[in-house]
């Protein structure tokens, strides 16, 4: 044991006398100037090329305004952004390059970057200091065409971004795609008021840490893609604070290739207008081993939301379509959302082809209560190959807590529904279900014009330890392939007249 702890304390010495030996080169020394107006692609690229072919080392930006276009990293070189230094993305879209292109889940021709980087390894972002894309500007001199990201790392390796400052993209923030061995730690992003401005964009990526980071984003916050069928797996995400005009952590707007062994921990979301944990294979993917726990949300619609489709579509040209993948062997718990908006939970796998193995635990979500009885006859359409959304099937979910079809072996335990009003649809509405338990929950009424629940075409499903109004049907059942339905004594069950009496068993 001490001879090990002695060996951790020699390297640790190691790899800090190794950083102070770095060389540092300062962008002022090639030509660069500070003024906000003078265009210094030319001279930092060139502080950038001096720094890798003397063996790496630090490329300095001081402080000032340091005006430019596209930049490429290179082999061992740390770009540092000092205290008060911000460097601005000029705004002409015609400074701009594509860092390897490719087309996204809308078809449009993506890749264009303010920093970029291309098949290099042990390379870095660092330093307090500010990086501007000014991308309401690009977007005006026609950059709605070519909106360039951020920051962009392409098939590399041992990758740092540390403590900078990121706003103002005219796409995506940051997008790290087909790399490995990624830290991206104390990073604060602002990315508001265009289209597309996520966050964190991890793209067929392994290895992959990602902790301690503020984001505040017009689009997803943390979105987790495959636009190849290479697979994102080996991922952990932790300690963010997210306030997103879209989804808090996304799984799948591209989803050609596999997600795998992810955990996500530790998220404060302030605000999400669209989503707080979105989990869509549309593309082909296999998405399983996902573990999402300790979230807490506020002002959230649609909590959360797993989706199984069949849109199938590729983003290069050389990959082939796949047939439709899986969703299996998720774990989401220790949820708490405060105020969240429209509906509870959203499950759906398409016909014959079910979201299985999902373990849902400890989840508190409070609701306004607004839905009416005329929201609670709307029939959801499949839509298999619509685009991974949650307006995929319209505006109003004729369920209040959980909508869930297609599914089977899935465990929600220890859920509380909490209702600002009363809502006048089911709590649970499912269809096509098979080995389903739903166990000590606890549900507000309605307003008794609906049941609590209701399900159709459902197979050995479990409800234990209910806490729900005794004087309010709890469920109806309907279909004509049902079976081993147990329900507590207590509650209320009403027989559609295709089903036999002997479907539902009390206990």
């Amino acid at each position: 044991m001490k001879q090990n702890y002695l060996l951790s304390v020699l390297l640790i010495l190691f790899a800090v006398q190794s950083q102070a030996q770095k060389a540092s080169f300062d962008i002022v020394a090639f030509g660069a100037n500070g003024n906000g107006k003078t265009l210094n692609t030319a001279a930092i690229q060139s502080a950038i090329d001096s720094c890798s072919r003397s063996g790496g080392g630090i490329v300095r930006i001081p402080p000032g305004n340091w005006l430019t276009g596209t930049l490429l990293l290179k082999n061992d070189v740390t770009l540092q952004v000092d205290e008060n230094a911000t460097l601005l993305g000029s705004p002409d879209i015609n400074d701009y390059q594509v860092v390897d292109g490719f087309k996204d889940g809308l078809g449009q021709q993506m890749g264009y970057a303010l920093i970029g980087a291309v098949e290099v390894h042990n390379t870095a972002i660092t330093g307090k200091g500010t990086i501007n894309g000014q991308g309401k500007l690009v977007y005006a001199s026609g950059g709605h065409q070519r909106r360039p990201f951020l920051v962009r790392f392409v098939r590399s390796s041992n990758i740092r971004v540390t403590d900078v400052h990121l706003t103002g993209p005219t796409a995506w923030t940051m997008h790290f795609f087909h790399c490995q061995q990624i830290v991206a730690k104390n990073v604060s992003i602002f990315s508001r008021g265009l289209g597309n401005n996520d966050g964190i964009d991890i793209d067929c990526c392994e290895n992959v840490q990602i902790s301690d980071c503020n984001i505040n984003s017009g689009d997803d916050a943390i979105c987790f893609k495959t636009t190849s069928p290479y697979p994102c797996r080996n991922v952990t995400v932790s300690n963010i604070r997210i306030n997103t005009g879209e989804g808090a952590i996304k799984f799948g707007t591209e989803s050609a290739g596999n997600f795998e062994n992810i955990t996500v921990k530790n998220i404060k979301v302030d605000f999400a207008r669209e989503g707080g944990i979105k989990i869509f294979s549309v593309d082909g993917s296999h998405i399983r081993n996902i573990r999402i726990s300790d979230v807490d949300m506020d002002t959230v619609h649609l909590p959360i939301i797993m989706r199984l489709g069949a849109r199938l579509k590729t983003f290069r040209e050389a990959d082939a379509k796949q047939p439709p993948g899986t969703i299996s062997d998720i774990n989401i718990r220790n949820v708490n959302v405060k105020h969240g908006t429209w509906t509870g939970m959203l499950i759906s796998g398409i016909p014959d082809h079910t979201i299985q193995n999902v373990n849902l635990e400890n989840i508190q979500i409070n609701i306004p209560g607004t839905g009416t009885r005329e929201d609670a006859q709307i029939a959801l359409e499949e839509r298999p190959a619509d685009y991974p959304e949650i307006k995929m099937f319209g505006k109003k979910i004729p369920a209040s807590a959980l909508y869930i079809r297609h599914a089977a072996n899935i465990r929600l335990h220890n859920v509380t529904i909490t209702s600002d009003n009363t809502d006048a649809r089911p709590a649970i509405i499912g269809y096509d279900l098979a080995n389903i338990t739903i166990s000590k929950w606890k549900i507000p009424a309605n307003n008794g014009q609906e049941p609590l629940a209701k399900i159709s075409d459902a197979k050995n499903i479990d409800f234990t330890n209910i806490t729900a109004p005794a004087h309010l049907t709890f469920l109806h059942v309907s279909g004509t392939n049902n079976a081993a339905i147990t329900v507590a004594k207590k509650l209320k069950v009403t027989l559609g007249k295709e089903v036999a009496d002997n479907t539902v068993t009390t206990k």
